[in-house]
């Protein structure tokens, strides 16, 4: 991706060209914007609605404070303001962004902008991706792009902000500054950021990042690598090798929340609700920081279909022993003594009083008091929560703790039908010039989505197919081939979603295992040298539950 921060740049731009202005002024009132980070180290903002969601939920803890413990109670569901936000959960106290379907965790960071700033005008510049799609700059960008605008300026240099970037106002192109690479910008106006009540925030911009994974790993300034947050990095996280059982311990975060997506679980009575006289418009639907849907102009059918006789999915579902109140049991050992003080961490009510989701989930053989505790990682819920939190989701026989993320069972995914061909070229990778080099390919086409898809009997999309994709032929990269091929039989490594480059929904999109998808240069964060690239990958599909274990079986 050609926005991944730049190599360098001048100190300063050119002659007249304004200075970055990041703090909030003061002859404004501050507002407040929201951004997350992506794989490449990129602050993306989050849409302006979505932001004064944000900022409410928090303002409103800033006033009472979040209960103390590990973070429980801290939840802000982003589906409550953006239905097609429904995969993630927020967490203020570790600044991350939970991705409710697949673990993923990244940094989030709150900044404060001048009222009359592009932020508090919503004022967004955005970046033509490689799909065709638009990406949002970081806000700090868009910020001192609008003012350099407002100045009549017509050309400005992003060095100073970080990025190996020019951008000219006449011909809204960016250009890179080593490669000369030419990309076309827009300016595109949103809704408003919300004014703050808060005078600090909790990021500076313009500094060194100083999220929790960063200012816990490093002496010397954050983390640049593309992986700076994977699983690996992130604090007190670890991808342990599958126990007896087949039982793996993804992550021991302190951070917990439901991992399933599709829709979200509704009904618990303590969840934060988003006050509708501060709702802001939202002009289309995406994901964060996304532009609109099909961007690229291609939009899928919006035709129902029938579907005339049981997809292989649910042939392959109705042979599994995945009864959702069998599969509950399972797993939940049903506790007489139920703890006085405990929160259940999915309904956000005590252990002690009733499920939060006793009005919404039935069930003829488990109680609204129940409590069960999870065999092997000893964390305790609401039975019928996890009933809840198991009948919203794939429903393929395997539960996954909303706390720690141990995945008890066989994790299936939901890829669509496909092919992976592997094969092997003379040619070295950059960093592994001592061996060849592994190609997989992967062929999806378009199709009809399964029951276990967001949008049943609608058509999705399959764009870039086939991907081609890169490991060395060596010890390392013959055992993440062999993971891979585990992880594409039990359909992980693809999902049917909305895309981060197009904005465009019901898509076939990876899920979050990375791959190289470039031999020769890693100046996209796609390709080689990578050496942190084999432990990475190990540690993803670890968090989905395939790990050397499943090789010896």
């Amino acid at each position: 991706m050609a926005a991944a921060q730049g190599a360098g740049g001048s100190s300063a731009g050119p002659s007249g060209t304004p200075g970055p202005t990041l703090g909030p002024g003061s002859g404004s009132p501050a507002v407040a914007v929201w951004e997350w980070q992506d794989e490449f180290g990129r602050w993306r903002p989050y849409r302006g609605n979505v932001c004064s969601y944000i900022e409410q939920v928090f303002q409103a803890s800033q006033q009472k404070g979040w209960r103390s413990g590990s973070g429980h109670g801290s939840g802000i569901p982003l589906g409550h303001v953006d239905p097609a936000l429904a995969p993630y959960v927020i967490d203020i106290p570790s600044l991350t962004q939970f991705r409710q379907d697949t673990g993923t965790m990244r940094a989030i960071r709150r900044q404060l902008f001048p009222g009359d700033s592009a932020a508090g005008q919503g004022i967004v510049w955005e970046w033509q991706n490689d799909e065709g799609g638009w990406s949002p700059y970081e806000m700090k960008v868009c910020v001192f792009l609008e003012q350099a605008r407002a100045t009549n300026h017509q050309r400005v240099d992003l060095g100073p902000l970080g990025y190996n970037y020019d951008v000219d106002f006449a011909t809204q192109v960016q250009t890179n500054k080593t490669t000369r690479f030419r990309r076309s910008v827009r300016r595109r106006l949103d809704a408003p950021y919300p004014v703050s009540a808060s005078p600090v925030p909790l990021h500076t911009a313009g500094g060194a990042c100083s999220c929790q994974q960063c200012w816990l790993n490093a002496g010397t300034g954050p983390i640049t690598t593309r992986y700076r947050h994977s699983m690996s990095n992130f604090p007190h996280s670890s991808a342990t090798a599958q126990v007896p059982g087949r039982t793996v311990s993804a992550s021991s975060s302190g951070v917990g929340f439901v991992p399933y997506n599709k829709p979200t679980l509704s009904g618990a009575r303590s969840t934060p609700r988003l006050n509708a006289q501060s709702t802001l418009a939202l002009p289309y639907a995406g994901g964060p920081g996304m532009g609109p849907s099909a961007s690229n102009g291609v939009s899928p059918l919006d035709l129902p279909v029938r579907m005339s006789k049981p997809s292989k999915v649910q042939q392959a579902l109705a042979a599994a022993p995945t009864e959702p109140e069998a599969v509950v049991k399972k797993y939940l050992e049903e506790l007489k003594d139920t703890p006085s003080d405990e929160d259940c961490i999915i309904c956000m009510e005590k252990l002690s009083s009733l499920s939060g989701y006793g009005d919404t989930c039935e069930s003829s053989t488990i109680r609204a008091e129940t409590v069960g505790r999870l065999a092997s990682c000893q964390h305790s819920f609401h039975m019928l929560c996890v009933l809840a939190m198991y009948s919203n989701g794939n429903k393929d026989g395997s539960l996954q703790c909303p706390s720690c993320k141990t995945i008890y069972g066989e994790k299936t995914g939901t890829q669509p039908k496909g092919k992976m061909e592997v094969s092997t070229l003379p040619q070295s990778l950059p960093g592994h010039r001592d061996c060849g080099t592994i190609q997989i390919v992967y062929h999806i086409s378009r199709g009809i989505q399964g029951p276990e898809h967001p949008s049943p009997g609608m058509p999705y999309t399959a764009r870039g197919f086939p991907r081609y994709c890169y490991l060395p032929d060596n010890e390392k990269g013959r055992k993440v081939l062999e993971l891979l091929r585990v992880a594409w039989k039990r359909r992980l490594i693809f999902t049917v979603g909305t895309s981060n480059t197009t904005g465009e929904s019901d898509t076939v999109v990876w899920n979050e295992i990375h791959h190289k998808t470039e031999m020769d240069t890693n100046l996209s964060g796609h390709g080689y040298p990578d050496p942190n690239y084999l432990d990475n990958v190990l540690a993803e599909l670890a968090a989905q539950g395939v790990t050397e274990d499943c090789l010896r079986q």
